[in-house]
């Protein structure tokens, strides 16, 4: 959008009040706070057992109504999360129900959000997970990183599973593993987004002001590393984890593309530059998730024996001219006040001729690459999903055999969980 276009909007009305919305800026900004607005003050969620633990009593139907009008859910129907169902959910960890997994301070709605191990619990028996699925969910809520992100822009989010809990547990890593054909994918990523919503992060209208939203945000891209039929060393091994341990890892972005590389006249190194034009490469950061026939073409055919080394191929061989860098949009929000307090390589990038090609892609370890899929033909996905971290799944496991939950919901709930107050 031209910048005599986005001037034409704030100096212009806003539509909602019929105010100029530059002077509504200036007016948030340096009036008093008025009392109904000091309701958003910085506030706690109540300590655990300081909160009313459950709700009534009530029929099935109504406490689903309840928790959708309450925004506790995404809209989708629930398990409900009876005392018998969560605590059956704790018999798949050793730590307590009270147990802090993570505390972190949302800026946005100036509230510090806390997640107990209970919380997780009562997130996996809505989603429909079972008890030896929570250490993986319990490993990704101690990151502190939520499935939903502040912000106008459409976020998504992506979690990989690594090591042997992938096949204790059923998550798929063939064919169809990013499809409806993964049931244990599916609960734990859905486990995830209402995770959030329970503890705060996810409040539509003072979290999250996305125009259209992200379909990713309902599951999250869920998968697990085939790990058995990649011919390079799994993800968690070459962020610094042992092959026996099980981690998970998580990404943001925004965008993931499908390719037609199988099909395509192209190699795959010119097809790859085709499709990181259509995506930004903010921060240098892009995740290509490949079937396992990919990785090994890379290799034996290729020579890329590395993950790294076809990171770094991208990372040397994929230019742009500056001024489409500079284009996009949300590297002209995010990087251009970088590059204007001097940081390399973007202040030397705003300084070139428009048409100097560039390397956006200058950071090749921020370029991830993960072996999923079935083999029944070379594809591969590009994204703008950026790693951000990885954590440890082992230390949340029961100590003793897992139990195992029911997968019927009684027909009527006896008393049902209320979401952790924010």
């Amino acid at each position: 959008m031209p910048a005599s276009a986005l001037r034409g909007y704030v100096e212009g009305k806003d539509p909602a009040t019929g105010k100029r919305v530059i002077e509504e800026i200036v007016d948030a900004l340096t009036r008093p706070v008025t009392p109904e607005e000091n309701r958003y003050a910085a506030v706690s969620v109540p300590e655990p057992g300081t909160r009313q633990r459950l709700l009534a009593p009530d029929t099935e139907d109504n406490l689903q109504r309840l928790f959708a009008e309450r925004g506790w859910t995404e809209g989708l129907p629930i398990i409900l999360p009876t005392e018998e169902r969560v605590a059956e959910m704790l018999t798949g960890t050793c730590h307590a129900p009270d147990k802090l997994v993570s505390k972190t301070f949302l800026h946005d709605a100036k509230q510090d959000m806390r997640c107990t191990v209970e919380n997780v619990a009562i997130a996996a028996v809505m989603a429909g997970a079972r008890p030896e699925h929570l250490p993986v969910l319990l490993a990704i809520a101690s990151t502190g990183q939520p499935a939903t992100q502040p912000s106008t822009l459409p976020f998504a989010s992506a979690v990989l599973v690594n090591g042997p809990i992938r096949n204790e547990i059923g998550m798929n890593s063939g064919m169809g593993a990013l499809g409806p054909f993964s049931p244990v994918n599916a609960v734990i990523g859905r486990a995830w987004t209402l995770l959030s919503k329970l503890t705060g992060w996810a409040q539509r209208k003072r979290t999250i002001w996305s125009s259209q939203g992200n379909s990713y945000g309902y599951t999250n891209l869920c998968m697990a590393e085939n790990e058995e039929r990649s011919v390079w060393e799994p993800f968690h091994v070459q962020k610094g984890h042992k092959k026996e341990e099980s981690v998970v890892s998580l990404f943001r972005g925004w965008n993931v593309l499908n390719t037609v590389g199988a099909a395509s006249k192209h190699s795959f190194g010119e097809t790859i530059k085709l499709e990181l034009q259509a995506l930004p490469p903010l921060y240098s950061a892009a995740t290509l998730i490949m079937d396992p026939l990919v990785a090994r073409s890379l290799k034996e055919i290729e020579g890329f024996q590395t993950p790294l080394a076809v990171a770094q191929w991208i990372s040397e061989n994929y230019k742009i001219p500056a001024r489409q860098f500079w284009d996009f949009d949300v590297i002209d929000m995010l990087v251009m006040p970088l590059a204007l307090h001097g940081v390399k390589p973007y202040a030397d990038w705003l300084t070139v001729p428009d048409d100097t090609m560039i390397a956006p892609y200058n950071r090749a370890d921020k370029i991830s690459i993960i072996v999923v899929g079935g083999e029944t033909s070379p594809l591969w996905k590009v994204s703008d999903l950026g790693y951000t971290v990885s954590a440890s799944v082992d230390k949340w496991r029961a100590k003793a055999t897992d139990a195992v939950a029911s997968d019927q919901p009684a027909q009527e709930a006896q008393h049902a969980y209320e979401a952790p107050r924010s």
